[in-house]
């Protein structure tokens, strides 16, 4: 096994909850960062669901969307 060295800015360290600043297995560094990436990617989806107006659909409605595409897709 290797070992490396990373610097990290306070700030990041903190974001990214990395401990106590011993020893951190680099997969669970990746888990922590794709954890970040992906909570952003939703803060992102949510922004443009609010601006497309599709926050405010309702179940139905959004089944109905489903329901049309798959016959589309079904019955070209």
């Amino acid at each position: 096994m290797r070992i490396i060295q990373i610097k990290v800015s306070e700030t990041d360290f903190q974001k990214y909850d990395l401990g106590n600043g011993q020893e951190i297995k680099f997969s669970d560094l990746i888990e922590k960062v794709n954890l970040e990436y992906a909570r952003k990617a939703l803060i992102e989806c949510n922004e443009i669901a609010q601006e497309a107006g599709l926050s405010e659909m309702t179940l139905d409605e959004i089944n109905a969307e489903i329901k049309a595409v798959r016959d589309a897709k079904n019955h070209p």
